[in-house]
Order: structure tokens, then sequence, then C-alpha cells
């Protein structure tokens, strides 16, 4: 079983831990978000081309019987 802390120390190790963490610069956010959105785009273009192709092709299947 785990020794408890008590809340101050706690506290203290929470802040010194805190500390530690380097946070990216506004330049380096802007850019990492700038990616995430142009990697959206692809992703969501991707996807609606390979929606409308397997939806013509089906189709196309669907329709050879007829």
């Amino acid at each position: 079983m785990a020794s408890k802390t008590n809340p101050f120390t706690f506290l203290q190790q929470v802040r010194s831990e805190a500390s530690k963490v380097t946070w990216p610069s506004r330049r380096e956010t802007m850019i990492s978000t700038l990616m995430v959105f142009v990697m959206v785009f692809f992703a969501a273009a991707f996807f609606f081309a390979a929606d409308q192709l397997m939806g013509w092709l089906i189709g196309l299947v669907l329709n050879a019987g007829a």
C-alpha cells in the first residue's frame, strides 16, 4: 500500500513537475494547427473521393443485372 502524502507536499511536487514542462512557442502552435487543418482537408478529400468511387462501382454492379 502506498504511503499517503499530505496535500501541501503534493502541491509542491505538482508545482515542481509543472515547472519542467516545455510549452511550444506561438509560432510552433500556429504551424502545428495549420498542419492539422491541411491534413484534415486531405483526409476529407480522400475519403470523399473513395466514397464516390465505391458508390459508382456498386451502382455499376447492381445495374449490370437489370
